[in-house]
């Protein structure tokens, strides 16, 4: 393994400029933009014709059609995505999986300053709903299968790509979840390649550090719900559902998770301490030493990045009350979504709910569950020198990590179900995220471009590695 990698990056990696000058730029931009421009919404997209779009790319590039294997199902006919199989030389090694969500969030045209389903460059930045989550990552992943088979490259390893929709609506159909589970031989792989890794820039794009996500939290949501006879407002009772219900969430609010750490996190945090201000450097230390050191934990929850990873999170994320403006409410309801560290579960968080409620007039109730929580994969050596070593070589001098992600990918799928996934994509994002999930959501320019090679690069040497 050792021998095939250093020959393979050897081989690779003569020099980063080369990598940067590789033709079919063009193209890449073209199949980025139709992607993106592709509506895939729940609400009014449709996944299986983005799906479709990528299958004649490929298609006319050479990859046969018996590669390419189109899939949805009856009761969601828009919801459907794409698996491509790159054949391998040796039909014994076990392949590598590409994963990527082509569904996006919703995005109002009125409330964009440019229309979210067209793609546009401006001032260095690509802006566009999905420009950066995730469909950048899908593009590349397509261009780069292309790119094979324009070269005539033949990995030893099978590559596979799967395009799934479903990814950023709990209760939705989830192509990840129907392949896991309905057409696991079709995916199968010694391990997968998903979004959730990444860089950091600072307010002045410099990289502060790449990561790749060794794992995730699970993501559950929490009904909370107070019922009441009600009655005429002009005779106010204490039993009233909003109150009931608005110290439940106060309680919530208090809520505190011990800080806990798994491999992967305190991988993260020993190798982040040295480039951390020295008061967090000291607080880091401490932690790692005493999870239960109150005053480190306090320092390094003001960073929402910190907070976020560093235990289990409770947060109440939507209200809904009353039914007339001259009546006591009938009913009052909040959603609480909890970000679960690995190795807890729904019921258990559940229960700590309940108890830190402690009101019997408030019932808790689990309304979906989206998928169980799954432990982080391996550190594996397998998978992640490749990529750090890649990584060394085209963005010197930037610190490396490995991440737990506080948000929810597809990989929770395919874990559990014996195929190793990790986020690992080479894309430097700005501090906000990119304001995925929000208004203008936008990625640079350079980050894709420096993706697609890191990609293209990476997924050869796995595909050649023994």
């Amino acid at each position: 393994m050792k021998t095939s990698l250093a020959l393979g990056l050897a081989a690779l990696l003569t020099s980063t400029t080369a990598l940067a000058q590789r033709p079919g730029e063009a193209a890449f931009r073209a199949t980025y933009k139709e992607l993106v421009e592709t509506n895939t919404t729940l609400s009014e997209g449709d996944c299986t014709l983005a799906a479709e779009r990528m299958a004649a790319r490929l298609a006319a590039a050479g990859i046969p059609a018996a590669d390419l294997h189109r899939f949805s199902v009856p009761d969601h006919p828009k919801e459907g995505g794409l698996v491509v199989v790159y054949p391998g030389r040796d039909a014994k090694a076990k392949p590598v999986l590409m994963l990527a969500h082509i569904d996006v969030v919703e995005a109002k045209r009125e409330d964009w300053t440019r229309d979210p389903f067209t793609l546009v460059e401006e001032d260095g930045f690509f802006y566009a709903r999905g420009a950066a989550d995730d469909k950048a990552m899908a593009a590349i992943f397509v261009d780069s299968l292309i790119r094979y088979k324009q070269e005539g490259y033949t990995p030893r390893r099978t590559l596979k790509l799967a395009l799934t929709c479903g990814e950023e609506t709990n209760g939705a159909f989830n192509g990840a979840k129907y392949l896991a589970e309905q057409k696991r031989d079709l995916i199968d792989a010694a391990f997968a390649v998903n979004e959730g890794g990444g860089g950091r820039l600072d307010a002045s794009g410099k990289p502060q550090f790449l990561g790749i996500q060794v794992g995730e939290k699970l993501s559950q949501n929490y009904t909370l719900e107070v019922t009441n006879p009600g009655g005429h407002s002009s005779r106010p009772v204490p039993d009233n559902a909003i109150y009931h219900l608005s110290r439940a969430v106060t309680a919530i609010e208090g809520l505190r998770f011990p800080v806990t750490f798994n491999a992967t996190t305190r991988d993260y945090y020993t190798r982040m301490a040295p480039t951390r201000p020295a008061d967090q450097r000291a607080a880091i230390a401490a932690l790692l030493a005493n999870p239960a050191d109150e005053g480190a934990r306090k320092l390094l929850e003001q960073d929402p990045s910190d907070n976020a990873i560093l235990h289990t999170n409770c947060v109440a994320t939507l209200l809904n009350a009353g039914h007339a403006t001259n009546a006591l409410p009938q009913r009052a309801r909040a959603n609480i979504n909890c970000r679960i560290f690995p190795g807890g579960n729904a019921e258990e968080v559940r229960q700590v709910l309940i108890r830190t409620i402690n009101n019997p007039k408030v019932a808790v109730t689990i309304p979906e569950v989206r998928n169980a929580g799954a432990n982080p994969p391996p550190l594996d050596p397998k998978v992640l020198g490749p990529a750090e070593t890649l990584a060394a070589k085209m963005f010197p001098g930037v610190p490396l990590v490995r991440t737990m992600s506080a948000g929810a990918t597809d990989g929770a799928f395919l874990t559990p179900a014996g195929i190793p996934t990790y986020g690992i994509s080479g894309v430097f994002s700005e501090a906000d995220g990119n304001g995925a999930h929000g208004l203008n959501e936008r990625i640079r320019v350079k980050s894709v471009l420096d993706s697609r090679n890191y990609l293209y690069a990476l997924m050869k040497i796995y595909g050649d590695a023994r």
